[in-house]
């Protein structure tokens, strides 16, 4: 907004305002809020904390484990640690009904095609966990498993990294509260009135996904 830090000034600098003057500000404020469109945001504001209230208390993982990091995943969805706690423990047996990949286990070359398959059948939004030291880089194979990827985010795009070998149900437990916490800072209604430039509403756009017109202009040119 350019004339913010001047109408800032002219407040700061004045101790006293009349009715008058206080409404002219008023109405200065509002103009610049609606030619930046954040009006539209503001209106919309409590239906997006209703709506990611809503996701971030009912995310479904995928079952889906690959190596030794998936004893510890499936320990965190136990009575002990109790997953479900968090909404989570709604392990579904269908990528078509997840939005939550938790890529725990080594990720072989001969796996990955699979694991991209299955990442690109869950729907939108979707979030992925990269859990233990082999999905990280390698881990133990890094230097000489030529046989290992290293890195599953050279495969599927990575929300949050769990480092360990392997890690414990407690640190899993903490990364499902980063998604959580990412999922509360989209605003998926404001994203479809045309404020933000990304389809959730994430103030910083994930430069691995295409923003919305690059997608749809590819889409028209396909």
């Amino acid at each position: 907004m350019g004339t913010g830090s001047e109408t800032e000034r002219r407040i700061t600098g004045q101790s006293d305002f009349s009715d008058r003057e206080r409404e002219r500000i008023r109405k200065e404020l509002n103009e610049q809020i609606r030619r930046e469109g954040l009006d539209r945001a503001i209106v919309v504001a409590p239906f997006d904390a209703v709506v990611n209230w809503a996701r971030l208390s009912s995310i479904w993982p995928m079952t889906f484990g690959l190596a030794c990091c998936a004893i510890e995943m499936m320990a965190t969805g136990a009575s002990r640690f109790d997953i479900d706690r968090f909404g989570a423990g709604a392990f579904r047996a269908t990528p078509r009904q997840a939005d939550l990949m938790i890529v725990a286990g080594t990720v072989t070359y001969k796996m990955a095609p699979r694991v991209q398959r299955l990442y690109e059948q869950m729907p939108e939004p979707k979030y992925v966990i990269a859990m233990g030291a082999c999905v990280l880089g390698g881990g133990p194979y890094s230097l000489h498993g030529y046989h290992v990827v290293k890195g599953v985010d050279k495969l599927v795009p990575v929300d949050v990294y769990l480092p360990g070998c392997p890690p414990r149900p407690e640190a899993l437990l903490e990364a499902l509260m980063r998604i959580q916490e990412k999922i509360r800072s989209e605003r998926p209604v404001a994203a479809r009135l045309g404020v933000y430039p990304d389809g959730l509403g994430r103030s910083i756009v994930d430069p691995r996904f295409p923003r919305n017109s690059e997608r749809v202009a590819g889409e028209g040119a396909s």
